[in-house]
């Protein structure tokens, strides 16, 4: 289990790299490149970034290679915009969880015709059926241009927190209009 501290460094140093390699980073080679998480040893002393890179199998190799060469420059810009006693050394390596992600997306997609299929020939009607609910239901949804009687009033956002205010609740101090 991390510490809180440590979580915080590696969310920090994944915006810091993420931003420089986008904005800052001007080697031909690395594109396509998305930050995906960091790994912070529990010193701080050691980070291992790691990114999504969009391409061939060639691509990627030239990309990290690009990364791994320009890791001192990245260094150089989480030790300037984060304040930490030691600036961990940046270590780049390639996050397969988008790709396995996407193949099992095409397993499934390959999988779910032929599913679709057995369920249709089972039970033709209640599909339909379904299918032609469904769409009245969106129909009518979209077509409706009344307030929905169940809304409790205007909403308000304080920070993260939803307020509604009723019609009984008076309204706050706060709200009332005038400088600050």
């Amino acid at each position: 289990m991390t510490s809180r501290r440590v979580q915080k460094a590696a969310e920090a140093i994944r915006e810091v790299v993420g931003m420089a390699i986008l904005r800052d980073l001007r080697d031909p080679r690395v594109r396509n490149v998305t930050v995906t998480f960091v790994e912070v040893s529990p010193d701080l002393r050691q980070a291992k970034v790691h990114v999504s890179i969009m391409g061939s199998e060639s691509e990627q190799r030239l990309c990290l290679h690009g990364l791994n060469n320009a890791a001192g420059f990245l260094q150089a810009k989480v030790a300037a915009n984060i304040e930490m006693r030691y600036t961990p050394r940046l270590h780049f390596v390639i996050d397969q969880g988008v790709k396995r992600s996407i193949e099992v997306m095409r397993i499934l997609q390959q999988l779910r015709p032929a599913e679709a299929a057995d369920a249709v020939e089972a039970e033709p009607d209640h599909a339909q059926l379904d299918d032609a609910s469904l769409e009245e239901d969106e129909i009518g949804e979209a077509q409706s241009d009344e307030p929905d009687e169940d809304a409790a009033g205007p909403e308000q956002f304080v920070g993260d927190r939803e307020i509604k205010r009723t019609a009984e609740s008076p309204p706050s101090p706060a709200d009332a209009p005038g400088p600050r």
